[in-house]
């Protein structure tokens, strides 16, 4: 069991490169076995929900060949399993990814129902509809998702609310399915557009991804290619976060500045000041921040996944700020360990009131989940004295060598390993 342990008041200083997205990662590996060749990915991040995929396909059938720390080639000819069991499924969401990859591969598939972080239910009837759309029958039981046809057509599938889960899903059954999917109401966010960027080098043909309408005519073969996966606008979102709650002035490398447009006007708007290049950001903090109100929305309006990182900033923001959560229910079970430090916010519902204080305390604290335990990296960075946070295993699951990439901004932070032994004596 690891631990992370902070000693903060620190101010950042210097620069960080962003990883590729864990988002646009967990999507596009699985999508490798639509393939009839070898296909590269580039600009992986080293991250663990990104190990168990490759351990999924590797156990499937694929050959997996490392380049480097970024990069690696799969050949997923030899795949013949449509089978995923629950001991690797439970770790992570995005495995449920594997049933729309199956299904145009083989045309059936047989996936346990996805784990992941756990804040609040996410039903996958979305993911049924459109499988069902697509001429497959479905069924959920036992803890499995079974689904399988005879033959994929194309159809219209209309998402009854926008999900990046199921938008995803439908997309890879239908590239090889017979004739014209329609996606209407599609999620937007900019790993489906690297997704579908991602499909047509393969020689898929996807055309309107990154607009609410994703039309896909199907083919009937995909070839290998080499891909590189964009940056990770969350984590790029994160580091902006930790310099403007413990100060400083940071250049961040490797980003899109267009897609961390919703998060920059809300940092602009707490006076954090913001200077954008071509494929870095500066991000500078000085004076106290002000207070702000954060609507979450499906992109392109505010990620929920910046959500508890942001409310950290909220906590030491001047007068009375409010959060709205519209995405996900329970998404606040982390006040709870901002309180230990000293945060004072109410909740109702979907809904926390942030009143700043002028600092926060270090405490030990847990991450409950992946970007809540990236907010307690954010809090600890900022809190006088020493924060402990547990349970990391969370953050491992997102973020690139967090550690390593605080500490050349100057942040005293450390990954301490807790023995087995010592654990057992004080069970």
């Amino acid at each position: 069991m690891d631990k992370f342990v902070i000693e903060g008041a620190n101010e950042l200083n210097g620069s960080v490169t962003i990883s590729g997205a864990k988002n646009a990662a967990v999507a596009i590996l699985p999508a490798v076995i639509l393939s009839n060749g070898i296909c590269r990915i580039e600009n992986l991040p080293n991250i663990q929900d990104v190990a168990l995929i490759t351990k999924i396909l590797y156990k499937m059938g694929a050959l997996i060949r490392p380049i480097n720390a970024t990069t690696i080639e799969i050949d997923p000819r030899n795949i013949s399993s449509t089978v995923i069991m629950h001991e690797y499924a439970r770790h992570m969401r995005a495995s449920y990814y594997f049933v729309g990859a199956l299904l145009g591969r083989s045309k059936k598939a047989r996936v346990a129902i996805p784990g992941g972080c756990n804040f609040g239910v996410r039903p996958i009837d979305l993911h049924v509809k459109g499988f069902e759309a697509l001429g497959c029958q479905v069924t959920v039981e036992g803890g499995m998702i079974e689904a399988s046809t005879g033959r994929l057509d194309g159809n219209l599938v209309y998402m009854d609310e926008v999900s990046v889960g199921a938008t995803i899903n439908v997309m890879l059954a239908a590239v090889k399915a017979n004739g014209l999917t329609v996606i209407e109401n599609a999620a937007k966010e900019p790993h489906i557009v690297d997704l579908a960027n991602f499909l047509n080098t393969m020689g898929a043909d996807v055309r309107g991804a990154g607009t609410d309408v994703i039309k896909i005519h199907g083919v009937e073969e995909l070839s290998g290619c080499t891909y590189a996966i964009i940056p990770d606008q969350i984590e790029a979102g994160t580091y902006m976060a930790a310099v403007a709650a413990a100060g400083g002035n940071i250049l961040i490398n490797n980003v899109i500045p267009k897609h961390l447009e919703s998060i920059t006007a809300k940092l602009e708007e707490m006076d954090v000041i913001i200077e954008e290049n071509d494929d870095s950001i500066r991000v500078k903090r000085n004076g106290p921040l002000k207070k702000c109100n954060i609507k979450t929305m499906p992109h392109p309006g505010f990620p929920t996944d910046m959500q508890p990182q942001i409310s950290v900033l909220l906590a030491l923001a001047e007068g009375t700020s409010i959060v709205n959560e519209n995405v996900w229910d329970h998404r606040f079970k982390y006040v709870d360990e901002l309180r230990r430090m000293g945060a004072q916010v109410q909740v109702d519902g979907k809904i926390a009131v942030f009143e700043g204080v002028k600092t926060l305390s270090g405490a030990p604290v847990r991450a409950l989940d992946l970007r809540a335990g990236a907010a307690m990296v954010i809090a600890g960075l900022a809190a006088k004295g020493t924060t402990e946070i547990e349970d990391i295993y969370h953050i491992d699951r997102g973020y690139d060598d967090v550690v390593s990439k605080l500490r050349l901004l100057g942040a005293n932070i450390k990954r301490i390993t807790i023995p087995q032994n010592v654990l057992s004596k004080a069970l």
